[in-house]
C-alpha cells in the first residue's frame, strides 16, 4: 500500500513517524529517507535512532544545527537550509545517492515499511521523476510505503491507496510564538 500525507498544515512527518512507531511495535523493520533535509536537530531523530529505526537524510542542513540542538540557539526560520536544498548542484547528487542506497536496501528484503519524507519536494523540483519512483515501488510489492510533503502532486491520487490532507486551522506561530523544543522539534 502507498499512503500520502500532504497539505499546508503541521503533522505530515509526525504522522509518518507515528506509522513508523506502529510498524516497529509489531516487529516490522522501518527505513526512513528524508528528501532535501540534512543534519537537522529534530528531537524525533534521536528517539528513532535509539529505537534502531534507520533515518537517512538526503540534503544539506542548517549551519546552526549544533547550537540549536543543544538549546544555545533557536531556529530563526531564515530558510537557508531550504534554499540550499533547492540547488540542483547540491540536491541531484544527494538524491541519486539516496536512490542507490534505497535500491540496495530493497534487495535485502529486510524492511516492511519505507517512508519517503518530503519526497514531494524532490518531485516538484524535478530532482526525482515519477516513473523512477513508480519503478522502485514495483521492486517489492509487500512493502508499505509512506510518502510526505507539501503540495504533493495531485496526479499521485491514482497511485496512492490512502491520501491525507493536513490543514492548519489555528497555530500559535501565526501569533508570533516560536517553535518549541520537544514540541515542534
Amino acid at each position: 500500500m502507498i499512503r500520502v500525507y500532504t497539505g499546508d498544515g503541521k503533522g505530515k512527518t509526525t504522522s509518518a513517524l507515528g506509522d513508523a512507531l506502529n510498524a516497529y511495535s509489531q516487529g516490522i523493520k522501518v527505513l526512513i529517507l528524508q528528501f532535501l533535509k540534512g543534519s537537522t536537530y529534530m528531537g524525533e531523530l534521536y528517539g528513532l535512532n535509539r529505537l534502531g529505526i534507520t533515518v537517512v537524510q538526503l540534503g544539506t542542513g542548517c549551519r546552526w544545527s549544533g547550537l540549536i540542538r543543544t538549546g544555545l540557539r533557536h531556529c530563526t526560520g531564515c530558510g537557508e537550509c531550504f534554499r540550499e536544498n533547492r540547488n540542483p548542484k547540491i540536491a541531484l547528487p544527494l538524491i541519486q545517492e539516496g536512490l542507490r542506497f534505497l535500491k540496495e536496501q530493497l534487495q535485502s528484503a529486510e524492511y516492511g515499511m519505507i517512508i519517503l519524507d518530503e519526497v514531494s519536494h524532490a518531485l516538484k523540483h524535478g530532482f526525482l521523476q515519477r516513473e523512477e519512483l513508480n519503478g522502485i515501488f514495483g521492486l517489492d510489492p509487500s512493502i508499505e510505503w509512506v510518502l510526505t510533503g507539501r503540495n504533493f502532486p495531485k496526479e499521485w491520487l491514482e497511485t496512492a491507496d490512502e491520501w491525507f490532507e493536513l490543514k492548519a486551522i489555528k497555530h500559535p506561530f501565526k501569533e508570533g510564538i516560536r517553535s518549541r523544543r520537544g514540541i515542534e522539534y
